[in-house]
Formats: structure tokens, C-alpha cells, sequence
């Protein structure tokens, strides 16, 4: 007998949780036409979903002010009758009904409380009750289900892996091949130098891309990126290197800023904000190198979309990214300035570490595919169905 699955897609338009369930739902409309699905939006159905096969379906959810969500979705979802629910970011609205699984990207509000206080209590209450009640956690490498295990005190028969995977829109880019070196310039396929042009980029760069919370360690990357510039002034090809961050809520942290004035690299350095994805397949594609210094990562999306447009990664030793990048990446100290500095100006300056950098990663790639995580999932609905009480 078909299942019925509701999954929770209010946040489909999002970043990060919305692009995991936007794959997500679309690998899993390739492999399972049998169950059926009830997607939960905010809003009007969404355009981008409207080709999915017929036993998946939108339902509109209303919102309403913060403190009724989570009781209106929970009820919500009990008039939707489904056998499994899943919610595909951490936070699980208060009174869930179960059985419910949740996939968790990370566990860095239990780690960078950046507010302490009485909210923050209540959110990580919230979050730690929420993992508690759910009959199946999918963390999204070994790092984040470690840490789930030891920070929440879940049992492992509760906890699997299932990993995250780059967006098809990065694996199957209509570009072949990074830009390449000739003589003292950079350069890029007419297509890529078109939307090059449009944002003055006319030099070559290193692309730092993601969120910018505290985390993130941008203010080391900006103090390591002054010290290679000093390291590097007379190279005939990077000398006039720069440093591009494309991320959100710049302003909400002072310290990036702080570090750039500090540094004296307010000239080189330029804050862009959140970009459509295809531009920022042509800003990895056309990057020198892609620079990732995080301290804490749950999965780490980024250095893999980088991999996939053949562009040599430099990543931290922390958390889940050796985990994800392996031998594909330059890894460095992400406490340590000179460390990623150096990182960084071995990357840049050797050319057969360049090439083998590039060739690991696309196999590396290779580990991870929506389509073998969609049917890991499918089988967590199947089997957390069939141990309903």
C-alpha cells in the first residue's frame, strides 16, 4: 500500500535548506512513483516544482505570526493524515505529530551561541526537544551525526548518514574548464568574460562563498589574504590578485569590515552579497581559487560546487570537511593566518598541485549523488513507516 509522506517545503526557496529540499524532492520524483507526496509551501505552489510527476502535490501553507507557526503547521499537518512527516531543517515545529524525521545540517547553534540569553535557551531547547521526539535523525555527514550523538545524547540506532550533494547546476555546468593562465592574464571563455564585464572584474581573484556568520572565520581569511598579497606583490600574474566574498548579511557583522580596514585591503577586497547561481557557477569557474577557512561545518557545500567547476579548493582541518573534500583539497588551520595564507600561495603558485587538485576533485565528486541520497531517504520513510506504533 502507498505511503503517505508529507514534507515540510516552506523553505524551498531558500539557500542551503531550501536547495537541499528542492534536490531532494526532485531525485526522489525520479526514483518513486508509487508513495504519495504532499509538499507544504509557503504561499502559491511553486513554479519550479509544477513538472513533478502526479503523486506529488502542493498545499499551500498560510503563514502566521511567529509564535502561532509552529502550532498552526503542526495542526496543519495532522489534517494531512500522512504516515511519515519529514522536516528537512532542524528546527521541528513545536507539537510535531510522529512519526517524524528531520535531517540535520549541523548542530553550530548548540556550538556559536551568538546572543546568549533567555531566546537563545528557548531556541536550543526548541532544537534539542524537536531531535529528541523524531523516530529518525538523518545527519548530513559522520561529523554532524558525531555530534549528535554526543551533544544530544541520541542513540545511534536513531542516527544515519545520508550526505548532501552539490547542486546539478554546478556538475552539469555548460563550461568545460576553468580559466586558464596565458602569459601574464587570466583568461575566460567569451561567455564567462560577458558576465565578468558587468561586474568590472577584469583581474584575477580568490572566492570565498557562503554564509558570514562568525563561523565562517571571514576576518582570518580577509588578515590571510593581506598577508599573501604581501608575499606575492612583484608575481607577474598576481600581483594585482583580489579577494571576492559573496555571502549574506554582510552589515550584521562589523568585525568583517573591521578586518578589512585593519588589514589596509579595502581597495582589493569586494563584498558582493548573495548571487543567482548561475553567476556564481561563472565567479567559481573564473576564480583563481576557492578559499574556505570555516571553523565549523556541518557538510560544507561550497568547496564541492567549486570541485565541480574545476576550480583547486583551499579548506579547513575541522568538522566535516576533511570528511568531504578528502585528498581534493588544500588543507589548512583555520586558527592559523599564515597557515591559510600559505595554503593559499601554494595553490596559487604551483601549477602541477593546480592540475592534481583539479583532477581529485572530480573524482571526488563522485562520492556523493541525490539520486543515491534520495533513495536512502526513501528507504528512511519506508522503514520508519513500517515501525509505526
Amino acid at each position: 500500500m502507498p505511503l503517505r509522506i508529507l514534507i515540510d517545503a516552506r523553505r524551498l526557496r531558500d539557500f542551503g535548506v531550501g536547495t537541499y529540499t528542492r534536490n531532494l524532492v526532485r531525485s526522489l520524483a525520479k526514483i518513486d512513483r508509487a508513495n504519495q507526496y504532499t509538499l507544504a509551501v509557503s504561499g502559491d505552489p511553486l513554479p519550479e516544482l509544477s513538472d513533478l510527476p502526479a503523486n506529488y502535490r502542493q498545499v499551500p501553507f498560510e503563514g502566521a505570526p511567529a509564535m502561532w507557526t509552529d502550532l498552526r503547521f503542526s495542526l496543519f499537518a495532522r489534517r494531512c493524515r500522512a504516515d511519515v512527516y519529514h522536516v528537512p531543517a532542524n528546527e521541528v515545529p513545536l507539537g510535531m505529530p510522529r512519526p517524524y524525521v528531520v535531517t540535520v545540517h549541523d548542530v553550530g547553534n548548540l556550538l556559536f551561541a551568538t546572543n546568549p540569553g533567555l531566546r537563545n535557551n528557548l531556541q536550543i531547547f526548541r532544537f534539542r526537544h524537536g531531535l529528541l521526539r523524531a523516530s529518525r535523525l538523518i545527519a548530513v555527514s559522520n561529523a554532524t551525526r558525531r555530534d549528535i550523538e554526543t551533544l544530544i545524547e541520541i542513540p545511534p540506532s536513531r542516527v544515519q548518514t545520508i550526505y548532501n550533494a552539490p547542486d546539478p547546476a554546478f556538475v552539469e555546468s555548460k563550461f568545460a574548464a576553468i580559466a586558464c593562465v596565458g602569459g601574464e592574464t587570466f583568461q575566460y571563455p567569451p561567455e564567462m568574460q560577458r558576465l565578468l564585464d558587468r561586474y568590472q572584474i577584469h583581474y584575477p581573484f580568490l572566492l570565498y562563498a557562503g554564509r558570514t556568520n562568525p563561523q565562517k572565520n571571514i576576518p582570518r581569511l580577509v588578515e590571510a589574504f593581506a598577508v599573501l598579497r604581501g608575499e606575492i606583490a612583484g608575481h607577474p600574474l598576481y600581483r594585482d590578485l583580489r579577494l571576492i566574498i559573496i555571502g549574506d548579511e554582510i552589515s550584521k557583522y562589523p568585525s568583517l569590515r573591521h578586518a578589512v580596514i585593519q588589514s589596509r585591503v579595502e581597495d582589493v577586497v569586494r563584498f558582493l552579497g548573495f548571487v543567482p547561481i548561475d553567476t556564481l557557477r561563472v565567479f567559481y569557474q573564473a576564480a583563481a581559487a576557492f578559499v574556505f577557512p570555516s571553523l565549523y561545518e556541518g557538510f560544507g557545500l561550497p568547496p564541492l560546487e567549486a570541485m565541480a567547476c574545476g576550480t583547486p579548493v583551499v579548506a579547513s582541518n575541522v568538522s566535516a570537511l576533511p570528511e568531504v573534500v578528502g585528498d581534493a583539497a588544500s588543507i589548512v588551520n583555520p586558527e592559523n593566518v599564515f597557515d591559510i595564507a600559505r595554503g593559499i600561495r601554494e595553490v596559487l603558485l604551483d601549477q602541477e598541485l593546480r592540475g592534481t587538485l583539479v583532477r581529485r576533485g572530480f573524482a571526488q565528486l563522485k562520492r556523493f549523488s541525490w539520486e543515491r541520497s534520495a533513495a536512502q531517504v526513501l528507504a528512511t520513510y519506508e522503514e520508519v513507516a513500517a515501525t509505526k506504533s
